[in-house]
């Protein structure tokens, strides 16, 4: 895990419930989805992303993992991401041959991020959502958008899991 590439942010405010992150525009190899659940999502949308980074593209280059992994999942249109490593930008980066993989450059945002450890369900994902919403309400912070889920760990990690859900907010600083 130490050697896996972290997607970057800046830590802005640190509270008991939750943090506030700016994070900066970063590519991503992102797969839509219509499915509904973590589940749903997870298994198929890893295998796209996972044949892209391991030589499912044009020139047949491995791309190394990163952290965290990306979930949107929605009852419009559900979203995977894997973050490219840093040393790529748009022209560097090698064409998926799968073309439901769709290479993006995310916005900037800033994000409140709530943390919390062991497998990622969709009882749990919802759960955690809903504690952040609160936090994020009775303190007065505007989000906006998806409550979005990171996973940090390859499914063989059974010991120190780290997740966060995630939600851009209306931040000044």
């Amino acid at each position: 895990m130490a050697s896996i590439e972290k997607q970057e942010y800046r830590l802005v405010q640190s509270e008991k419930e939750y943090e506030i992150r700016h994070y900066p525009s970063a590519m991503k190899a992102t797969i839509y989805s219509s499915a509904k659940s973590y589940r749903q999502l997870s298994t198929p949308g890893f295998r796209a992303l996972a044949g892209f980074i391991f030589g499912g593209n044009e020139s047949n280059t491995r791309i190394s993992m990163t952290a965290p992994v990306h979930m949107d999942i929605n009852d419009s249109q559900s979203a995977m991401s894997f973050v490219m490593p840093s040393k790529y930008d748009e022209q560097s980066l090698p064409r998926p041959r799968d073309s439901r993989v769709k290479l993006e450059q995310s916005q900037a945002e800033y994000v409140a991020v709530l943390k919390f450890g062991g497998y990622a369900n969709d009882q749990r994902i919802a759960r955690y959502s809903e504690k952040l919403r609160k936090a994020l309400e009775k303190n007065g912070i505007n989000y906006s958008g998806n409550f979005r889920f990171l996973g940090y760990n390859p499914p063989y990690q059974f010991i120190g899991r780290k997740n966060e859900i995630i939600v851009s907010v209306d931040w000044q600083e």
